[in-house]
């Protein structure tokens, strides 16, 4: 059925439709591993600083963290703390764009149908602004940056080429933006995506479709908080890896509310539980899959 178009997306090098023979990656980070383990909403220092500590004493490696309540809502000591923080544990830092639709005096993205505009920028001004927030970033030494808007990834990555901006800077596009189809992360990839995050509830054929799709990073939740679908799907990481790699598998978001809460340093704790659980069921299901150490080259660790 549809013939036509499917041979026609395989031309444009897409997949020609989701892939249910879940076939095996045979691709991998630059340290040959399969996957890491990524921690999101950890939006302050003090929560940071409890994760690493009881993953530390759980003996659970944590690759990256994301910082999602947006970096001009933290004084630049804190955003020093997460920076110090990150570079001693070798961890990968994402701190988030501040200026995004939900703290914009948009009122369409207050209304029902409004919502659909996701975290995007309106105006150039806001443009300009989340400009100033990446260079507020790159200045306290942080590489990593969390990405909602596909305007201003272009533009991000155009300032990288140009020397405006570290050149290992690193962009990752958030769950945030709604992309969810190979289409669109080929898309993402070619505007400059070091890695995309797809909505939270992708199947295992969608994310393999994602993965023969691009060469960049997948960023898949393997839990999530009540606010954005409360799934948890751990039993699944294995495959994941497996048809994903490399692939970020994002953890510790259950145990909290909603995305973008300020979150404690109990949280950070519980966070690190998860993650250990996680990491669990990949080592008893997938045994021959390997996760980055701390501190791999390619990774956006602060300087």
């Amino acid at each position: 059925m549809f013939d036509k178009t499917r041979e026609f997306m395989k031309k444009l090098g897409l997949p020609e439709g989701d892939l249910y023979s879940l076939p095996t990656s045979d691709k991998r980070f630059p340290d040959g591993a399969h996957y890491r383990l990524e921690v999101p909403t950890i939006n302050s220092s003090e929560a940071f600083k409890a994760l690493m500590e009881e993953a530390e004493r759980l003996g659970v490696t944590i690759n990256r963290v994301d910082e999602t309540y947006g970096c001009f809502r933290h004084t630049l000591e804190e955003l020093k703390e997460y920076v110090a923080i990150a570079k001693y544990y070798r961890v990968e830092l994402n701190l988030s764009v501040g200026p995004r639709a939900t703290y914009d005096t948009s009122a369409t993205r207050l209304s029902q149908q409004g919502v659909r505009i996701g975290y995007r920028l309106r105006g150039m001004e806001q443009i300009v602004r989340a400009i100033e927030d990446v260079k507020r970033i790159a200045e306290v030494g942080c590489r990593g940056v969390l990405v909602y808007d596909e305007g201003l990834l272009w533009v991000l990555n155009e300032m990288r080429k140009a020397g405006e901006l570290p050149s290992n800077m690193h962009f990752k596009v958030s769950a945030h933006c709604g992309h969810g189809n190979p289409a669109s992360f080929k898309l993402l990839e070619n505007l400059g995506a070091n890695s995309i995050n797809p909505v939270r509830d992708m199947t295992l054929p969608m994310v393999a479709a994602l993965r023969a799709s691009v060469n960049v990073p997948l960023d898949v939740h393997t839990d999530n908080p009540p606010g954005s679908g409360g799934f948890i799907r751990v039993y699944e990481a294995p495959e994941l890896v497996r048809v994903g790699a490399p692939i970020h598998l994002k953890t510790g978001n259950s145990v909290i509310s909603g995305h973008g809460e300020l979150t404690t340093a109990q949280n950070g704790r519980d966070m690190a539980r998860q993650a250990a659980i996680v990491k669990e069921m990949v080592e008893r299901y997938y045994p021959e899959a390997v996760q980055s150490k701390a501190g791999t080259p390619d990774m956006a660790i602060p300087e």
